[in-house]
């Protein structure tokens, strides 16, 4: 898989782009080529489809705790992969949606 580097850590805990921005998220997916972690679709500002296109890197793991599935965004299907470099999630005790502090009270409104 030449979308695959298995050796590339995560970029962060959280979503990179929302962070830079001050936003939140709902889940987090990583992207296998690179590491970037961005937010899943469901979230506001879709992060990782966006990563996905504007990069061409087409595989994203799921960021989340105990989820070890791949997407592939361009057969729009599941995908297999190896190991990914640890981290293989965010820290277990960040809420979801997060970060902490920055989630409005009507979340379920702005959801996708």
């Amino acid at each position: 898989m030449d979308q695959v580097d298995p050796t590339a850590p995560p970029s962060g805990t959280g979503c990179a782009d929302c962070e830079a921005t001050g936003a939140w998220w709902l889940h987090l997916r990583r992207c296998a080529a690179c590491g970037h972690v961005g937010c899943c679709d469901s979230s506001p500002n879709q992060h990782a489809t966006a990563h996905a296109r504007g990069s061409g890197h087409r595989i994203v793991q799921s960021f989340e705790p105990g989820e070890d599935w791949f997407w592939d965004y361009g057969a729009e299907e599941f995908a297999e992969g190896p190991e990914l470099a640890a981290p293989h999630a965010h820290p277990a005790g960040q809420p979801v949606p997060g970060p902490a502090g920055r989630v409005p009270a009507d979340w379920m409104r702005h959801l996708h």
